[in-house]
């Protein structure tokens, strides 16, 4: 016995080498069937620049997996029917009221699941956040330039991320078919019933009968929670791989080239640091879904189409189309027995598909302008060195500021006592000369901020000495400049070029995408 299994042992290892462990073992299994060593090892050493502007795009991605986690949790006591039902849960002032089964089920989670109503808050402040996070994540690579060659499919691709985040919030919004969601679908309805010759189908097809149907509630859950979901967590898979294939954009700085990338590894700096954030914002949104009171349906009541809520308000990342149709005077034209109703069909069909038919082709636009398609960039412009892109994105801003803060102008007036007519005319004459304001102003401080910088850099920081010359004046003593913020030049910049900036100096070759 002893004999066989001294046999059946494995060799010792040659050359005088140390027994292998069995950790190493399945690592060389797990190599020669999958590429772990030779992709993944340079996978876990890729640079992720470190600057905290970078961390708006992680905002928004753990707030999407806070939004799947409590999402999932909500489907198991949710039901989509609109089915009517007489409620006799624990809220006593609804007791006995008839109602749908939506409603229903939403009452059930928030006064009888054992934290129910804590889920439910944080999941919408969580969609509330995932959507504010991917726009001000577009506006950061808007303002640095970081959609330029070869970024511009992730830019895409953000953008359509925005615009399915928005349909994904209003789907969700819509669900519990209490009387604020239901006034947000009758708005929707009559938004489809403005489309010239197709809209009474379209309507009919979303509804599937006259407002406000049976069916809505049932075909909203399933995009909600089936095919919106989908191709958001695919576009986001799409958007990463195309980020770490890319490779990251940096701010300017020593050791810092359109050829490299300096930052920290992906393992363990990056990850720490990340997962560290993840447990912030699912901290942040849990605070805010346990303290903070957000959509309370029970106030607001079983949706019924005779009735509208006063004073009511949607969420904030479609309160500028309200803000739109408010501020659009009643325009109607007559045309061989149809009416065209330009009040409504201009600011909620029209205007929002010109804004993101601009969104998508400006990377294309600028880059045209300037020649920059020609080479690939990696460093991230100052807002001040493209004074036009610049006061264009102030200028869009401004614009959905005005048709935001439009889309509560009743509420706004009867706060401040104002009169509601003479607010609604302010806000008309904002909305035209407040973006060319905005962009007017703003591209004269960035002009104004170059040559400030521009005679720092070529004079020198000022000491606070004071001294005597020969001639009897006085002059002030400086010292060159040895502090530089993130992406600051260390030589003067100067905007040459009147339509978006000076183009960025041509790289001698094609930066390596792998390092």
């Amino acid at each position: 016995m002893r004999a066989a299994r001294r046999q059946s042992a494995p060799p010792p290892p040659t050359g005088g080498g140390r027994p292998r462990r069995h950790g190493e073992r399945l690592a060389d299994a797990a190599d020669g069937r999958l590429p772990v060593l030779d992709g993944g090892g340079r996978m876990l050493r890729k640079a992720f620049p470190d600057h905290w502007s970078f961390l708006l795009g992680e905002i928004a991605l753990y707030s999407l997996v806070v939004l799947l986690v409590t999402g999932v949790w909500l489907t198991l006591f949710f039901k989509p029917e609109m089915s009517e039902v007489v409620y006799q849960g624990q809220y006593e002032p609804l007791r006995g009221v008839r109602m749908s089964a939506a409603f229903d089920s939403t009452l059930h989670i928030s006064f009888d699941v054992r934290g129910g109503l804590l889920v439910r808050q944080t999941h919408h402040w969580a969609a509330l956040v995932f959507v504010a996070a991917i726009g001000v994540h577009l506006l950061r690579i808007f303002f640095t330039g970081a959609f330029r060659r070869p970024r511009e499919v992730n830019w895409v691709i953000g953008v359509t991320l925005f615009v399915l985040a928005l349909a994904e919030g209003f789907a969700g919004y819509s669900l519990p078919d209490d009387l604020l969601s239901g006034t947000g679908l009758r708005i929707a309805q009559g938004i489809m019933l403005s489309i010239p010759v197709v809209g009474t189908y379209v309507s009919m097809f979303v509804f599937g009968a006259q407002f406000p149907g049976e069916d809505i509630v049932t075909r909203l859950y399933s995009m909600h929670i089936l095919l919106l979901p989908g191709a958001l967590i695919a576009l986001v898979t799409v958007h990463l791989v195309l980020v770490f294939y890319l490779k990251h954009t940096q701010w300017r700085g020593p050791g810092r080239s359109r050829q490299n990338a300096v930052g920290k590894p992906f393992f363990p700096q990056f990850v720490a640091s990340s997962g560290g954030l993840f447990f912030m914002v699912f901290g942040v949104l849990a605070l805010l879904g346990g303290l903070a009171q957000i959509n309370p349906v029970w106030v607001y009541g079983p949706y019924r189409p005779d009735q509208v809520s006063t004073g009511s308000q949607p969420d904030w990342y479609v309160g500028f189309l309200e803000g739109a149709l408010r501020l659009v005077p009643p325009w109607e034209t007559t045309l061989a027995g149809h009416t065209l109703m330009w009040n409504v069909l201009l600011p909620a069909v029209v205007l929002p598909a010109l804004l993101f038919l601009v969104l998508y082709l400006y990377p294309f636009v600028e880059q045209r302008l300037t020649g920059e398609w020609r080479h690939e960039q990696h460093l991230c412009d100052r807002p001040r060195e493209r004074p036009v892109r610049t006061g264009l994105g102030a200028a869009g801003v401004t614009f959905f500021g005005v048709l935001l803060l439009a889309g509560g102008n009743d509420i706004v007036a009867q706060t401040f006592r104002v009169s509601l007519n003479t607010l609604t005319w302010v806000l008309r004459v904002a909305l035209v000369a407040g973006p060319v304001l905005a962009f007017l102003v703003t591209r004269r401080l960035c002009h104004a901020l170059l040559d400030t910088e521009r005679g720092r850099l070529e004079d020198g920081e000022e000491t606070g000495e004071v001294r005597q010359t020969v001639a009897g004046g006085y002059e002030s003593s400086h010292r060159p400049v040895d502090r530089f913020r993130p992406g600051a030049p260390r030589i003067p910049v100067s905007p040459a070029d009147g339509r978006t900036g000076t183009p960025s100096p041509e790289p001698p070759e094609r930066a390596p995408r792998n390092r």
